[in-house]
């Protein structure tokens, strides 16, 4: 097969070819979080929704929405936002907003993130949010939480693949 049958018979738009593989940069990424982001807002929604039906169910004639969720809900998002994030870069190297945007986590060797390294880079994403800023200077396209992880965000659109750029 030649080069220009490959490329006529590939599934990616020809726009995106020349990205396939290389390191995304932060627009792109942050696009993504905020998606993440609101995936992990309607979880937390949805558990405060379960919360207070569960109150109402137990106490219908003295129903009152619960009061004082002001500080658990950092803590419920957290506890919620790192395990979205570590199973979904350790099992498919994707989260929501990564499939969204046509990203990939992976290590240095492009491959899928292990358990640790997607619990220990969930965690450090959730803590240090502002350190994915750090790709807009970076020369490598690359993240606080990248660089002391050894990881990668990865343009690949393909559903499943092993690759580094």
């Amino acid at each position: 097969m030649t080069r220009s049958e490959t490329s006529a018979t590939s599934p990616l738009p020809a726009a995106a070819r020349g990205y396939q593989g290389r390191r995304a940069g932060v627009v792109t990424r942050l696009v993504a979080d905020v998606v993440d982001g609101l995936v992990v807002l309607v979880i937390v929604a949805l558990i405060y929704a379960f919360v207070t039906g569960f109150v109402f169910l137990l106490h219908p004639h003295s129903f009152r929405f619960p009061s004082g969720f002001g500080w658990s809900i950092p803590v419920i998002g957290f506890a919620v936002a790192a395990p979205y994030l570590a199973l979904g870069w350790h099992t498919t190297g994707r989260t929501y907003g990564d499939v969204l945007l046509g990203l990939r986590v992976v290590d240095n060797a492009g491959r899928r993130l292990g358990l640790i390294t997607s619990l220990l880079r969930a965690v450090f994403c959730v803590a240090f949010p502002i350190g994915v800023l750090w790709v807009a200077v970076s020369s490598t396209n690359r993240s606080v939480q990248d660089v002391v992880l050894r990881t990668s965000v990865l343009y690949d659109w393909r559903p499943e693949a092993s690759l580094i750029g």
